[in-house]
């Protein structure tokens, strides 16, 4: 047993180490024999080698290989595919840790970044000074450059739209409650004639409060669809005309404030004398870059609101025309003119109780 373990002891001073074959498998005997078998790669898949040694007590040996010499251990690689292709521009890390650019992106990337911190820049020194105008006009400390006349026909467009909204509101609360009389009365005609059926000796009197319903409910609902009519019309023009001149006017007055904002700064700039040329230069350009701003939003919405003010006046002429044709002949029992007068301003007619039919039919 002590010789035995004497030359296993032997047998694994003599084996290299696993540092210096990685790829190579070691076995040993009781005799002292060993054998090595090395697989190795060589330049491609189709020029391979195997090889195995046998060695025994006496130095005796077996070597069988392919074309080209093996080596007894293989590298150890990583072969996997990457997870991600790798584009020309896509950064790569260094042994270092630090994060490189190819010459085709770094370029792009660095103008991006600028480009973004520019606009914060722009945007917060703008916001800031325009804060500081505002400020200074509400503590009358600042002046601020006014159109008279304009300003006068601006507060008086939101007046009208005022006016205009409380209406449409009106309009609509009347149409609602008409809408429900015209359903009862429809109800009460159907419950008239019935009664008629079945009550032979009033037959004469329901039938005639049963004829005498559906009349006014037929003509309701003629008064209903102008009223529907008119409801639609002042409603785009509320809500859709005027609030696009209304946007307009909220650039030209955003853009006023940054026009004195920068005036201001222009005035106070040029008394300081250790101010350097470029930046004077610069809050120059700002003036004239905002003062271009402000004439031409000016001259916008002064067109504007002449264009909404001739339309203005057609629509509501032919609305409030509409309107009062449709109650006069309604409320004075006049069916044929209050059919006359939706023809003439070419309004279908809808009934409240009619089922709206599907998409295909209409």
């Amino acid at each position: 047993m002590a010789e035995r373990e004497r030359s296993i002891h032997e047998m694994l001073k003599d084996t290299p180490s696993m540092n210096d074959s990685c790829g190579a498998v070691h076995t040993g005997t009781e005799g002292g024999s060993s054998m090595v078998v090395g697989i190795g790669l060589c330049g491609s898949v189709s020029s391979h080698s195997i090889g195995v040694v046998a060695g025994g007590g006496g130095g005796a040996g077996v070597s069988v290989g392919g074309p080209f010499n093996a080596p007894n251990s293989l590298p150890l690689r990583n072969h996997s595919a990457p997870t991600t292709p790798m584009s020309p521009t896509s950064p790569t890390c260094s042994g270092n840790g630090m994060i490189l650019t190819s010459a085709d992106g770094s370029g792009s990337l660095i103008r991006t970044s600028a480009s973004k911190i520019d606009s914060i820049k722009n945007w917060s020194i703008s916001t800031y000074k325009c804060t500081r105008q505002i400020m200074l006009e509400k503590l009358g400390k600042s002046q601020r450059t006014v159109d008279s006349e304009l300003e006068a026909q601006i507060e008086q467009l939101r007046e009208t739209q005022r006016k205009y909204l409380s209406i449409l509101r009106l309009t609509r609360a009347f149409s609602s409650h008409f809408q429900h009389v015209v359903v009862s009365q429809h109800a009460l005609a159907d419950s008239f004639a019935d009664l008629a059926q079945k009550n032979p000796e009033l037959q004469k009197e329901f039938t005639c409060n049963a004829e005498t319903q559906r009349n006014l409910t037929k003509n309701g609902e003629l008064l209903l669809n102008a009223l529907n009519f008119f409801i639609s019309s002042v409603n785009t023009l509320c809500n859709k005309t005027i609030d696009d001149t209304l946007l307009t006017i909220r650039q030209y007055e955003t853009a006023r404030i940054e026009f004195d904002a920068y005036r201001m700064d222009l005035e106070n700039s040029k008394p300081e004398i250790t101010q350097s040329a470029t930046a004077l230069e610069e809050t120059q350009r700002s003036y004239a870059q905002h003062k271009d701003q402000y004439e031409k939003l000016r001259s916008d919405v002064a067109v504007k609101m002449q264009f909404l003010d001739e339309n203005r006046i057609k629509v509501m002429h032919k609305q409030l025309i509409l309107l009062h044709n449709a109650i006069a002949a309604y409320f004075s029992g006049n069916a044929m003119a209050l059919e006359s007068t939706l023809k003439q301003f070419n309004i279908k007619l809808k009934s409240p109780n009619a089922v709206t039919g599907s998409w295909l039919e209409q």
